[in-house]
């Protein structure tokens, strides 16, 4: 006796399923229960399960297979015990002794019905690998705003875990426990990318690096690596959507009767007209001369008036502030 194995139901599909919705429930379980994407306490039961979910592909997309399971009918719940009929003309059960052949991975369930092949032992025990592609990894990328604005390329240094190379993932060779990867089936990975930035990228935008992202299994093809783009903050400038503000201070005569001072922009150092009778909190704009554009053009550059005393008055320019005063009272 043994306990019966519902394979529709661990696929989570009907048992009119065509060929594709079955693997395509496959690649999604394959992909949430793989254990070599798995860590700590997650890893032990995510084995089981991805068993149980090849277990279940193995029988339900080989239509000699699907077709013999499906003879037993669909009155079976899943967990419960099982044992052949005895009225099933021509529908061959096996029975084995121990000290046969070694476990295969699949359950005594699938063995009653369709026999035990022999292990794969190069990993320590048999060993499912479907061809699925890698995850998809998202990293930060951290900019300056001048290489934000110019783009070009910039070097970076990625940490990864990587199935390992020695055991395939399995973490065992020869019957033992792996050394190069310590039994985990992974390995860290130390890598160096160049990364192309266009200009004018956003704060918060990704940047798509195909086949850099997790690796595949069984042969499948990497995933895809997106760094999401962080912009740290410029002692000079802040960037609002597709405009720059920054500020200028000046000096209340400056203020009064106008002047040209010098300003910074992302383009270098430019002269910027103050016009008279100019109030504090006031911004002049310059335009084109903010963020580039999608599709051409450039945002405009604010610059916020500061107005604020020098550090030193003489006697003299004390002595004209007093006047100053004098005349403004009754104002």
């Amino acid at each position: 006796m043994t306990t019966y194995k519902d394979y529709y139901k661990i696929l989570g599909v009907e048992r009119t399923a065509t060929e594709q919705e079955i693997k395509s429930a496959y690649r999604k379980l394959a992909r949430q229960y793989h254990p070599d994407l798995k860590t700590g306490s997650e890893k032990e039961a995510a084995e089981e399960k991805f068993k149980e979910i090849n277990e279940a592909y193995e029988v339900l997309s080989d239509p000699e297979k699907r077709a013999k399971y499906d003879r037993l009918g669909a009155n079976w719940q899943h967990g419960q015990e099982w044992q052949p009929p005895p009225d099933m003309d021509g529908f061959h059960f096996y029975t084995w002794n121990d000290g046969d052949l070694g476990a295969t991975g699949f359950s005594d369930f699938f063995e009653t019905l369709f026999g035990r092949a022999r292990a794969n032992r190069t990993g320590g025990g048999f060993r499912w690998e479907p061809q699925m592609r890698g995850q998809d990894i998202e990293s930060e990328l951290q900019l300056t705003l001048e290489e934000s604005y110019r783009g070009g390329e910039k070097t970076i240094q990625l940490t990864s875990r990587e199935i390992c190379a020695v055991c395939q993932g399995s973490g065992h060779l020869d019957r033992g426990i792996c050394a190069y990867c310590g039994g985990t089936g992974n390995t860290t990975v130390r890598k160096t990318l160049e990364v192309k930035i266009p200009p004018g990228i956003q704060n918060g935008s990704k940047i798509r690096l195909r086949n850099q992202g997790g690796e595949g299994l069984g042969g499948g093809q990497r995933g895809d690596l997106y760094l999401k783009v962080n912009i740290q903050p410029h002692p000079l400038f802040t960037l609002k959507g597709n405009d720059i503000e920054s500020k200028v201070i000046i000096t209340p005569e400056q203020a009064a009767l106008g002047d040209k001072v010098t300003t910074a922009t992302l383009d270098g150092d430019i002269i910027l007209t103050i016009p008279p009778q100019t109030h504090s909190g006031k911004k002049l704009r310059l335009r084109g001369k903010g963020w580039p554009l999608k599709g051409g053009g450039r945002g405009d550059h604010y610059v916020e008036v500061v107005i604020d005393l020098p550090a030193f008055l003489s006697e003299a320019e004390l002595d004209l502030y007093k006047k100053l005063a004098e005349l403004r009272k009754g104002v």
